[in-house]
């Protein structure tokens, strides 16, 4: 291939527009690579929220019974005392 062949090559509009567009994807490329990055790290926070608040739940939910148990002791506590009298 001459020198003249090249150059002519370099200066044809149909090639700048390819590497124009190749430019174009290739900047689109990272952009999404950044978001799906950015995606990767809010999806593990929102799962590692989800896992603090299902032990939250857990918790509370274990609290609530533990409560109920104790209340419906005092209830029946109080219907002995009602019944004695």
């Amino acid at each position: 291939m001459g020198a003249l062949t090249i150059v002519a090559a370099m200066s044809d509009p149909a090639a700048n527009g390819i590497d124009l567009e190749l430019k174009r994807l290739e900047s689109r490329m990272e952009e999404l690579v950044v978001v799906c990055r950015q995606l990767k790290e809010e999806n593990r926070s929102l799962r590692q929220r989800q896992d603090n608040l299902m032990a939250e739940r857990a918790t509370l939910v274990q609290k609530n019974e533990q409560v109920r148990v104790r209340v419906e002791a005092m209830i029946g506590r109080l219907k002995t005392m009602e019944h004695g009298t």
